[in-house]
């Protein structure tokens, strides 16, 4: 069993996507995102290149060639040129199967050049990696593999069929039979290898790229949220004093309209409604977490916030604290702590730390997944010092696969087999999305995260042996009574964007 969070993205069962505003632009359509303009200013490179060692070969050294034929053949690629230019706007991005053509174009063009040339006695036939390397990059993998193939055909082709190289006294260039088995073996690994390399690095980066897109929208959707909240709570604070009056002056006048029940029971309706408007600010306000005064909060509370959607899922969610005193679960102290204890650590209150989105987002996704594996408990022990704060999270499931556990954090590590498939799958191979997001989040925080497999030795409940993760923040980072974090709040900001 490998805990790998949610498996939202590419080959994923629907129902697991992330509930994200926007679509996420995979990687894997960037056969799709090539334009026009680009290919064609490649390709104008290559035909300066051709002309020019067309030049050096008749000015410098004098070679026979059939130059008709070999401006004719660069000539096919100018026309196509400029045709593209023509009709087609340079915004224009190319699909899958354009792209496609476009670099099968160029390699029969450039295997027709080397023909004209000499095949493979010719030393710029090793050019012929060029368009591989660019459908590695570009294109889908059957489309590369597809290249690659055409690609050692026509290689093939050209050590046995070709116009000989002549001089001006009508010698023949060549190399021994050796040398060109040698150019012919060479450039088939070059196809082979340089195209896998490119295609693994290419898809990595994309991979990586998906997954930050992922996160960067994860955590916009709870500064969203938060921003929302801190409105309805501000709306709650400014609305209190009003009607709160209103409702004062309508209890007057209920008293003073005895003598005229239809008068006093429009008083008594304008006090119903200014405390259902008073209730509905309240209910809506219990989200609102943006105003100044309560962007810091307890360490406690900060948890117990993060884990809160996944309370009421069969799963029993334990909380425990202690200080460096060795506490357990004392009463939370409504007041804050003073910055001279705070930096001794002299009390065992969970420190006061700030509360931002990624920090909240980051510890849910761990739950979550914990809460996802877990047979029936899930634990969060919180432990702090003078230097560090660290959040603990064992569940009592199978734990981490071993074969996953050094990649964890790495997002679409393999695909995950669906129950459709009928395979009993006692371990979750999922894509890992869910803890790559997680720890992105935590670690733009300052913390550290280590994935494990709990022992009933190391666990505070002998009972899980399951999976462990443990988050780790130098105080100083998280605490908003050291350092820069303290002082006074100052203004309120205007919420913007």
């Amino acid at each position: 069993m490998a805990n790998t969070g949610p498996d939202p993205l590419p080959e994923a069962a629907p129902e697991t996507a992330p509930d994200l505003a926007f679509p996420i632009l995979k990687g894997e359509n960037r056969g799709n995102w090539i334009r026009l303009r680009t290919l064609i200013l490649l390709r104008w490179g290559a035909i300066t290149g051709q002309l020019s060692a067309l030049l050096v070969a008749s000015e410098a050294y004098d070679l026979q060639l059939e130059y008709g034929l070999c401006l004719f053949v660069v000539g096919l690629s100018v026309i196509g040129n400029l045709i593209a230019s023509i009709i087609f706007p340079e915004s224009k991005r190319l699909t899958e199967a354009e792209n496609l053509l476009m670099v099968l174009f160029d390699l029969l063009q450039l295997g027709l050049l080397l023909y004209l040339t000499g095949g493979l006695h010719n030393p710029f036939s090793i050019l012929i990696v060029g368009p591989v390397t660019v459908s590695a990059a570009a294109l889908s993998a059957r489309s590369t593999i597809f290249v690659g193939s055409a690609a050692i055909i026509l290689v093939t082709l050209l050590a046995e069929y070709h116009l000989p190289l002549r001089t001006a006294s009508g010698n023949v260039l060549q190399v021994a039979e050796l040398f060109l088995f040698g150019n012919w073996l060479a450039i088939v690994i070059a196809v082979i290898f340089l195209g896998i390399y490119s295609r693994w690095i290419v898809t990595e980066m994309h991979s990586m790229s998906d997954a930050l897109q992922a996160t960067q929208l994860a955590l916009a959707r709870e500064q969203k949220l938060t921003d929302l909240g801190g409105v309805v709570a501000a709306a709650a604070h400014e609305l209190g004093t009003p009607l709160a009056t209103i409702k004062l002056t309508s209890a007057e006048l209920i008293d003073d309209l005895d003598g005229h029940p239809d008068q006093q029971d429009d008083a008594r309706l304008i006090r119903d409604q200014a405390d259902r408007c008073r209730d509905i600010l309240r209910s809506m306000g219990r989200s609102g977490k943006e105003d100044l005064l309560i962007r810091t909060a307890p360490l406690s509370a900060v948890i117990e916030e993060a884990a809160e959607p996944h309370r009421l899922r069969g799963k029993d969610i334990h909380f425990t604290y202690a200080g460096s005193h060795g506490g357990r679960r004392r009463p939370l102290a409504s007041q804050p702590l003073r910055p001279e204890e705070a930096r001794r650590g002299a009390t065992d209150t969970p420190p006061l730390i700030l509360r931002r989105p990624e920090l909240i987002h980051g510890l849910r996704n761990l739950v979550q997944n914990a809460v996802d594996f877990a047979g029936s408990e899930v634990r969060v022990d919180s432990t702090w010092d003078d230097h560090r704060v660290t959040v603990r999270i064992t569940d009592d499931g199978p734990g981490f696969s071993a074969t996953v556990l050094g990649r964890i954090g790495d997002p679409f590590m393999r695909r995950r087999r669906l129950p459709a498939e009928g395979i009993a799958r006692p371990e979750y191979e999922g894509m890992g999305l869910g803890l790559f997001i997680a720890k992105t989040l935590l670690e733009r925080t300052g913390a550290e995260l280590s994935f494990a497999n709990a022992s009933p030795e190391g666990t505070a409940d002998a009972t899980l042996r399951g999976a462990i993760v443990v988050v780790a923040w130098p105080r100083r980072l998280v605490d908003a009574q050291i350092g820069e974090h303290s002082g006074p709040l100052g203004q309120n900001r205007p919420i913007t964007g």
